[in-house]
Protein backbone atom coordinates (compact mmCIF):
# COMPACT_ATOMS: atom_id res chain seq x y z
CA UNK A 1 0.00 0.00 0.00
CA UNK A 2 2.60 2.55 0.66
CA UNK A 3 4.52 1.68 -2.23
CA UNK A 4 1.57 2.44 -4.43
CA UNK A 5 -0.28 5.33 -2.20
CA UNK A 6 3.03 7.51 -1.39
CA UNK A 7 5.84 6.84 -3.80
CA UNK A 8 3.12 6.15 -6.72
CA UNK A 9 4.43 2.86 -7.65
CA UNK A 10 2.67 1.98 -11.37
CA UNK A 11 1.26 -1.54 -11.12
CA UNK A 12 4.52 -2.62 -13.99
CA UNK A 13 6.78 -1.46 -11.25
CA UNK A 14 5.20 -3.55 -8.56
CA UNK A 15 5.14 -6.95 -10.58
CA UNK A 16 8.78 -6.27 -12.02
CA UNK A 17 9.71 -6.16 -7.64
CA UNK A 18 8.01 -9.44 -7.66
CA UNK A 19 9.36 -11.08 -11.27
CA UNK A 20 12.99 -9.73 -9.14
CA UNK A 21 12.46 -10.97 -6.46
CA UNK A 22 11.65 -14.86 -7.79
CA UNK A 23 14.63 -14.64 -10.02
CA UNK A 24 16.98 -13.41 -6.71
CA UNK A 25 15.09 -16.95 -4.78
CA UNK A 26 15.89 -18.85 -7.10
CA UNK A 27 19.40 -17.40 -7.73
CA UNK A 28 19.79 -17.60 -3.58
CA UNK A 29 19.63 -21.22 -3.68
CA UNK A 30 21.80 -21.71 -6.34
CA UNK A 31 24.17 -19.83 -4.59
CA UNK A 32 23.84 -21.95 -1.50
CA UNK A 33 24.32 -25.11 -3.52
CA UNK A 34 27.67 -23.22 -4.87
CA UNK A 35 29.03 -21.19 -2.19
CA UNK A 36 27.74 -22.05 1.15
CA UNK A 37 27.33 -25.98 1.31
CA UNK A 38 30.24 -26.61 3.67
CA UNK A 39 29.22 -23.82 5.78
CA UNK A 40 27.30 -25.05 9.16
CA UNK A 41 23.51 -24.44 9.31
CA UNK A 42 23.89 -22.26 12.18
CA UNK A 43 26.69 -19.85 10.31
CA UNK A 44 23.85 -19.92 7.47
CA UNK A 45 21.12 -18.76 9.80
CA UNK A 46 22.94 -16.24 12.03
CA UNK A 47 24.08 -14.34 8.95
CA UNK A 48 21.15 -14.74 7.04
CA UNK A 49 19.31 -13.32 9.74
CA UNK A 50 21.41 -10.33 10.58
CA UNK A 51 21.42 -9.76 6.73
CA UNK A 52 17.83 -9.91 6.77
CA UNK A 53 17.32 -7.65 9.79
CA UNK A 54 19.40 -5.00 7.79
CA UNK A 55 17.62 -5.58 4.36
CA UNK A 56 14.08 -5.39 6.69
CA UNK A 57 15.64 -2.11 8.52
CA UNK A 58 16.23 -0.17 5.51
CA UNK A 59 12.98 0.06 4.53
CA UNK A 60 12.86 2.82 7.45
CA UNK A 61 14.72 4.75 5.00
CA UNK A 62 12.97 4.27 2.50
CA UNK A 63 10.01 5.71 4.11
CA UNK A 64 11.97 8.10 5.41
CA UNK A 65 12.89 9.10 1.47
CA UNK A 66 16.47 8.73 2.27
CA UNK A 67 17.43 6.82 -0.81
CA UNK A 68 21.43 7.81 -1.44
CA UNK A 69 20.71 9.71 -4.27
CA UNK A 70 18.75 6.41 -5.98
CA UNK A 71 15.24 6.42 -7.15
CA UNK A 72 12.79 4.84 -5.00
CA UNK A 73 12.07 2.40 -6.98
CA UNK A 74 15.75 0.89 -7.56
CA UNK A 75 15.80 1.48 -3.93
CA UNK A 76 12.93 -0.66 -3.24
CA UNK A 77 13.79 -3.00 -5.88
CA UNK A 78 17.36 -4.12 -3.92
CA UNK A 79 15.59 -4.04 -1.15
CA UNK A 80 12.77 -6.58 -1.15
CA UNK A 81 14.00 -8.55 -3.82
CA UNK A 82 17.12 -9.42 -2.01
CA UNK A 83 15.29 -10.50 1.04
CA UNK A 84 14.06 -13.08 -0.98
CA UNK A 85 17.70 -13.66 -2.06
CA UNK A 86 18.24 -14.62 1.39
CA UNK A 87 15.29 -16.29 1.56
CA UNK A 88 16.27 -18.89 -1.35
CA UNK A 89 19.78 -19.11 1.06
CA UNK A 90 17.68 -20.33 3.75
CA UNK A 91 15.39 -22.72 1.77
CA UNK A 92 17.83 -25.42 0.94
CA UNK A 93 19.29 -26.37 4.64
CA UNK A 94 15.69 -26.20 5.42
CA UNK A 95 14.83 -28.95 3.24
CA UNK A 96 17.50 -31.03 4.14
CA UNK A 97 16.91 -31.20 7.72
CA UNK A 98 13.24 -32.47 6.55
CA UNK A 99 14.79 -35.20 4.27
CA UNK A 100 17.26 -35.97 7.23
CA UNK A 101 14.44 -36.29 9.83
CA UNK A 102 12.40 -38.67 7.62
CA UNK A 103 12.14 -42.36 9.42
CA UNK A 104 13.32 -45.27 7.11
CA UNK A 105 9.89 -46.40 5.86
CA UNK A 106 7.84 -43.31 6.34
CA UNK A 107 9.51 -40.64 4.38
CA UNK A 108 6.65 -39.59 2.23
CA UNK A 109 4.39 -39.28 5.21
CA UNK A 110 7.09 -37.33 7.14
CA UNK A 111 8.23 -34.86 4.80
CA UNK A 112 4.84 -33.89 3.91
CA UNK A 113 4.06 -33.37 7.48
CA UNK A 114 7.37 -31.58 7.91
CA UNK A 115 6.38 -29.55 5.14
CA UNK A 116 3.21 -28.48 6.20
CA UNK A 117 4.77 -27.20 9.78
CA UNK A 118 7.05 -25.06 7.41
CA UNK A 119 4.19 -23.77 5.42
CA UNK A 120 1.71 -23.21 8.29
CA UNK A 121 4.32 -21.35 10.19
CA UNK A 122 4.28 -18.00 6.85
CA UNK A 123 0.53 -18.40 7.21
CA UNK A 124 0.61 -18.14 10.62
CA UNK A 125 3.03 -15.34 10.85
CA UNK A 126 0.88 -13.84 8.31
CA UNK A 127 -2.23 -14.02 10.47
CA UNK A 128 -0.45 -12.84 13.41
CA UNK A 129 0.57 -9.75 11.49
CA UNK A 130 -2.64 -8.53 10.91
CA UNK A 131 -2.99 -8.47 15.10
CA UNK A 132 -0.24 -5.69 14.82
CA UNK A 133 -1.78 -3.36 12.25
CA UNK A 134 -3.62 -2.08 15.05
CA UNK A 135 -0.93 -0.86 17.02
CA UNK A 136 -0.08 2.07 14.96
CA UNK A 137 -1.80 3.96 12.77
CA UNK A 138 -0.77 2.40 9.58
CA UNK A 139 -3.94 3.22 7.36
CA UNK A 140 -4.41 4.43 3.57
CA UNK A 141 -5.51 8.06 4.76
CA UNK A 142 -2.99 8.47 7.57
CA UNK A 143 -0.19 7.42 4.76
CA UNK A 144 -1.73 10.42 2.34
CA UNK A 145 -1.36 13.05 4.59
CA UNK A 146 2.17 12.18 4.98
CA UNK A 147 1.84 10.84 8.57
CA UNK A 148 4.27 7.85 8.38
CA UNK A 149 4.76 7.86 11.73
CA UNK A 150 3.07 4.41 12.35
CA UNK A 151 5.13 2.88 9.12
CA UNK A 152 8.17 3.67 10.83
CA UNK A 153 7.25 2.20 14.06
CA UNK A 154 5.75 -1.17 12.99
CA UNK A 155 8.96 -1.40 10.70
CA UNK A 156 10.96 -1.32 13.44
CA UNK A 157 9.25 -3.60 15.36
CA UNK A 158 9.18 -6.42 12.34
CA UNK A 159 12.74 -5.94 12.14
CA UNK A 160 13.29 -7.22 15.62
CA UNK A 161 11.26 -10.18 15.45
CA UNK A 162 12.50 -10.99 12.18
CA UNK A 163 16.67 -10.63 14.27
CA UNK A 164 15.10 -12.23 17.06
CA UNK A 165 15.11 -15.91 15.59
CA UNK A 166 19.33 -15.51 16.07
CA UNK A 167 18.38 -16.79 19.31
CA UNK A 168 16.94 -19.92 18.47
CA UNK A 169 19.77 -20.98 16.07
CA UNK A 170 21.93 -22.68 18.82
CA UNK A 171 18.85 -25.18 19.09
CA UNK A 172 19.75 -26.17 15.41
CA UNK A 173 21.93 -29.31 14.63
CA UNK A 174 25.55 -27.79 12.52
CA UNK A 175 25.56 -30.68 10.35
CA UNK A 176 24.17 -33.33 8.96
CA UNK A 177 25.93 -35.81 10.69
CA UNK A 178 24.87 -33.71 14.25
CA UNK A 179 21.15 -34.48 12.51
CA UNK A 180 21.68 -38.50 12.17
CA UNK A 181 22.82 -38.25 15.54
CA UNK A 182 19.33 -37.07 16.77
CA UNK A 183 17.85 -40.53 15.83
CA UNK A 184 19.77 -41.59 18.81
CA UNK A 185 18.81 -39.34 21.65
CA UNK A 186 16.29 -40.56 23.67
CA UNK A 187 13.80 -38.50 23.13
CA UNK A 188 14.10 -39.51 19.80
CA UNK A 189 10.43 -41.15 18.80
CA UNK A 190 8.40 -39.01 22.03
CA UNK A 191 4.73 -39.82 21.61
CA UNK A 192 4.63 -36.24 24.30
CA UNK A 193 6.43 -34.70 21.34
CA UNK A 194 5.15 -36.17 18.67
CA UNK A 195 1.43 -34.53 20.16
CA UNK A 196 3.18 -31.35 20.91
CA UNK A 197 4.28 -31.70 17.09
CA UNK A 198 0.54 -32.69 15.69
CA UNK A 199 -0.63 -29.44 17.91
CA UNK A 200 1.06 -27.11 17.34
CA UNK A 201 0.71 -27.48 13.35
CA UNK A 202 -2.73 -28.18 13.46
CA UNK A 203 -3.88 -24.77 16.26
CA UNK A 204 -1.54 -22.50 13.37
CA UNK A 205 -3.89 -23.76 10.05
CA UNK A 206 -6.70 -23.43 11.99
CA UNK A 207 -5.80 -19.70 13.54
CA UNK A 208 -4.61 -19.19 10.01
CA UNK A 209 -8.14 -20.27 8.56
CA UNK A 210 -10.10 -18.22 11.35
CA UNK A 211 -7.98 -15.06 10.53
CA UNK A 212 -8.48 -15.06 7.09
CA UNK A 213 -12.29 -15.78 7.36
CA UNK A 214 -12.47 -13.04 9.50
CA UNK A 215 -11.19 -10.61 7.29
CA UNK A 216 -12.92 -11.75 4.22
CA UNK A 217 -16.61 -11.64 6.08
CA UNK A 218 -15.45 -9.04 8.96
CA UNK A 219 -12.85 -6.14 7.92
CA UNK A 220 -11.29 -4.57 10.88
CA UNK A 221 -12.62 -7.24 13.16
CA UNK A 222 -9.46 -6.70 15.45
CA UNK A 223 -9.09 -2.91 15.14
CA UNK A 224 -6.14 -3.08 12.44
CA UNK A 225 -6.27 -0.04 10.87
CA UNK A 226 -7.89 -0.16 7.16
Amino acid sequence: QFLKTVLNFTSNQLNSLLIAAYVLLWLGIMAYKKFFITWSWRSVYISTTLLNGIFSALQILLIKGITFGLSPFLFALGDDAFADFIGGIQFLPTTIMMVHLCPAGSEGASYAMFTTMSNSAYSLASAFSTLLLGVWDVSKDAMERGDLTGMINLTALTTLIQVSGVLFVGLLPRTKEDLSNLHSDPMSGSKIGGFIFLFVTFSSVLYSLVVGVLNIVAPGWSGESR
